[in-house]
């Protein structure tokens, strides 16, 4: 087995200061928030909030192989084979119905008006938040499944209506769901199939919008209410930075990290920051 790669930690106190400077340079723009579904998890939302959560819903409402259970990704795909593409659509849709309440944290992003805001997850807070404000847009990753085009990804304006990708360039704020996400469309990057299209060319960025790769350059990433614990969510991190600045952070959980975790850590140099989420939520909005 190949040994992990050192990674030093940051503890709490030194972890509190390198995060209250990574704040004012959020404020700058100068810092791309990507947001996991822990962000999410702490207005207590009624859908599922970790790929975990995801695997149990299908689990649920459809009995799986023993292969698939545990897998949102492969239990998705069992269904996508089995009971149809808007079988699969349907369920997702089901999960993901109840309205997310935006966070303080989501509210204090959207009032920065920064340039760009990766969220990795399928619910609808990030979006919520910056409803009330103009200026923005947003660009999902999408399934090429029976589609019959040529496209990655799909741009929609502040009020949900599909547009192309020259009035992006105009948005203040891009709010970029590389997942997809059930608003405004019902786009939904979910089963096996769907990613095996995406990981054939993400290596060479071709999924990844041109105003996003655009956006990132310069400028370096804060990991928040993200996991590492799965290969699909390590390559998405790993791509969507590329090319960026040089030192990203992520806030972690030591005691939670997994090997895999512990040497995406090392292997990407990020500074794993050691504060409790609530806590540096805390610092990020009040700093």
């Amino acid at each position: 087995m190949k040994a992990i790669r050192h990674i030093d930690i940051v503890n709490a106190a030194d972890a509190e200061a390198i995060l209250t400077d990574v704040a004012a340079r959020l404020r700058a723009g100068s810092i791309v928030p990507y947001l996991g579904p822990g962000v999410a998890e702490l207005s207590k939302p009624d859908v599922p909030m970790t790929p975990e959560a995801l695997a149990a819903f299908f689990a649920s409402k459809v009995a799986l192989p023993r292969r698939a259970k545990g897998n949102p990704w492969a239990s998705a795909q069992y269904i996508e084979s089995n009971k149809h593409r808007s079988t699969l659509t349907a369920l997702i849709a089901q999960a993901f119905a109840a309205s997310v309440e935006p966070t303080p944290l989501h509210h204090h992003l959207a009032s920065l008006r920064l340039p760009v805001v990766v969220d990795a997850w399928y619910d609808d807070a990030m979006r919520a938040a910056l409803r009330k404000r103009e200026g923005w847009g947003e660009v999902q990753g999408i399934t090429r499944a029976g589609i019959g085009e040529d496209r990655w990804y799909r741009f929609y304006d502040a009020e949900g209506k599909e547009v192309d990708r020259a009035a992006a360039g105009s948005w203040t704020t891009v709010l970029y769901k590389p997942h997809g996400g059930l608003l405004p469309a019902a786009n939904f990057l979910i089963s096996d199939a769907d990613y095996v299209e995406v990981l054939t060319e993400i290596d060479i960025q071709t999924p990844i919008p041109e105003i996003i790769k655009e956006r990132r350059t310069g400028r370096s990433f804060l990991f928040i209410g993200c996991r590492f614990n799965d290969q699909l969510l390590r390559i998405y991190a790993r791509q969507i930075s590329k090319r960026s600045a040089d030192g990203h952070y992520a806030i972690v959980e030591p005691d939670a990290l997994s090997r895999n975790e512990l040497r995406f850590l090392a292997e990407q140099r990020l500074t794993p920051l050691a504060i409790a989420l609530p806590r540096a939520v805390e610092i990020l909005i009040c700093a």
